[in-house]
């Protein structure tokens, strides 16, 4: 994991950020959960990295380094999840604004790769109804005109895990963190009404929850190529453009 986790460390300096001047930065939040036998606990992470990376290639911001424990409560059945509570996650994000603001950067973007993070809008909309600039990306809709741009064909409520899109972004990004198994791992369950309740096992024996066998690089890449196109509509919104 060392090669896959210096992926998500910003090399910047000091003098680095502050010649760049940039007054908006960008959060990834991802996970640390199951993504069955093929796919690394950290996926969510690598996937909310790889939209960092291609935000701070396109645009003047200041990329962060990820949060990568997250609200992962519905995984906990199985080994290696690791979860922090909605408050928890809710402090640190603030804590993080707040600590940006002191050195001039009054926008934060949260760059989210993991669904189970219902949390974070709460902390944008709170967050902006007491005057700070603060945006989530990618929304629902972004996701959708980037997979519809790209081609991927499994439906967002049937690839809710370790399918297709994910499996995609990681083909491209990082290829060697994906492991031999993905082509036969298919599963679909799009009635999952209890998920709250119940968590993730009743649904799936093996994690997955999509179809992972449709993946590709291409797909990673046109995913994330249209996800940085669409980024430039939240910076106008925030004020930078």
């Amino acid at each position: 994991m060392d090669s896959i986790a210096s992926h998500a460390l910003p090399k910047e300096t000091t003098s680095d950020v502050g010649e760049r001047r940039a007054t908006v930065a960008v959060l990834p939040v991802g996970s640390y959960e199951q993504h069955g036998r093929f796919m690394p606990l950290a996926t969510d992470t690598l996937v909310a990295c790889a939209i960092v990376d291609r935000i701070a290639a396109a645009y003047p911001v200041q990329p962060l380094p990820p949060l990568t424990f997250s609200c992962s409560q519905e995984h906990a059945q199985w080994p290696g999840t690791v979860s922090i509570t909605a408050s928890t996650l809710t402090a640190v994000i603030r804590d993080i604004a707040h600590s940006l603001r002191r050195s001039g950067v009054t926008g934060l973007v949260l760059v989210n790769g993991h669904g189970g993070n219902y949390v974070l809008r709460n902390v944008v909309q709170e967050a902006t109804a007491d005057g700070h600039r603060m945006a989530l990306f990618p929304t629902g809709a972004d996701w959708e005109e980037a997979t519809a741009e790209a081609g991927v064909e499994t439906p967002a409520r049937s690839d809710m895990h370790a399918g297709e899109l994910e499996t995609s972004i990681l083909l491209h990004t990082r290829p060697e963190a994906v492991r031999e198994g993905y082509e036969t791992a298919d599963w679909l369950c799009d009635d999952r009404r209890h998920l709250h309740s119940l968590g993730l096992g009743p649904y799936t024996e093996s994690g997955v929850v999509g179809r992972p066998s449709l993946a590709s690089a291409r797909k990673g890449e046109d995913v994330l190529a249209a996800l940085a196109g669409s980024f430039e509509a939240h910076l106008r919104v925030l004020g930078e453009l």
